[in-house]
């Protein structure tokens, strides 16, 4: 007998549909229409993330696909593009934070999660959505981006801790609140600390950096007379030999992927949005790590999972 297979996009659905429902109350407001519960609206928004489609394209593709409704647990009907954008706009950036907070929690039993490296790095996505064909046409180039700074695991590349903002500009004062955000997923010592590496390259070398970071130094004149910062150059060169260094490159592994399939622009028109973009991207991003998976449940602390 042939197993029937289950569409990757019906998975995601799925996981995004429970991740929100750990997340969120089930209605924004005690007198909204109470139509469609705020986890199916947020997981809409997260598939048509994935899926790289319009709020419009979405509508479509709800009103197409009755095996992504039925993971939605949409019956009668399906919310317009109207209603879709509205709840991107309802909820914030903590909320989104939050949802990827919860889903690795839930997965970190089985899926890799505790991380010793952790890998650092900040990438830029476009503020518009014309091609590079257009703008070079045009006589027009971004003076502006808008940056992303993941922190992702070498080991299970996902994406530990995110933070968002404006460039081009340095990547130092990202440094210590990813640092802070990851430490959750960090190993665990004997008196119940945990623990982690950062690895970083030179953009995010400042006062910031703390004893034991693998991120070159600055090398200003080409010399360095700083005892703290010549003990960090001789950790970075022994973390190199040793092939630690090397491990540095998963973060931009990931960065690739999250421009090659979601997207390297940025699709919203305000400021507050448009920030609020990169941090909904990664907590797509490590949904799409976990599609594979057919069965997670948040209703214990560390469920088990189950893979196909």
């Amino acid at each position: 007998m042939t197993k029937i297979r289950e569409s990757d996009n019906v998975r995601f659905a799925r996981l995004a549909y429970a991740a929100a429902k750990a997340t969120l109350p089930t209605y924004s407001h005690a007198k909204s229409p109470h139509r469609y519960t705020l986890p199916q609206l947020a997981a809409c928004v997260l598939v048509g993330m994935h899926q790289k489609k319009s709020y419009r394209d979405m509508e479509q593709l709800l009103l197409g696909s009755s095996e992504i409704r039925t993971a939605l647990e949409l019956t009668d009907e399906v919310p317009n593009y109207a209603t879709l954008n509205r709840t991107y706009k309802k909820i914030s950036s903590g909320r989104w934070e939050q949802m990827s907070t919860n889903l690795l929690l839930a997965a970190e039993d089985g899926a890799g999660i505790e991380a010793e490296y952790v890998a650092i790095d900040s990438t830029y996505f476009a503020p518009t959505q014309a091609s590079s064909t257009f703008l070079s046409k045009a006589g027009r180039k971004h003076s502006h981006y808008f940056t992303g700074a993941f922190a992702v695991c070498v080991v299970s590349l996902f994406i530990l801790a995110v933070c968002s903002g404006t460039g081009p500009g340095s990547d130092v004062p990202y440094l210590d609140p990813l640092r802070k955000k990851a430490l959750r997923f960090g190993v665990q010592r004997p008196s119940g600390r945990r623990y982690q590496t950062v690895l970083a390259d030179r953009g995010f070398d400042g006062r910031t950096v703390r004893e034991g970071d693998l991120i070159p130094v600055i090398r200003r004149g080409n010399t360095i007379r700083d005892p703290k910062l010549i003990a960090r150059a001789e950790l970075v060169a022994q973390a190199r030999l040793d092939g630690k260094m090397g491990q540095r490159w998963m973060v931009e592994t990931v960065n690739s992927v999250i421009k090659r399939k979601f997207g390297e622009n940025i699709r919203s028109r305000s400021q507050e949005l448009r920030i609020r973009e990169p941090i909904i991207k990664a907590l797509v991003y490590n949904l799409h790590r976990l599609r594979a998976l057919f069965y997670l449940t948040f209703l214990s602390p560390k469920p088990a999972l189950q893979y196909t």
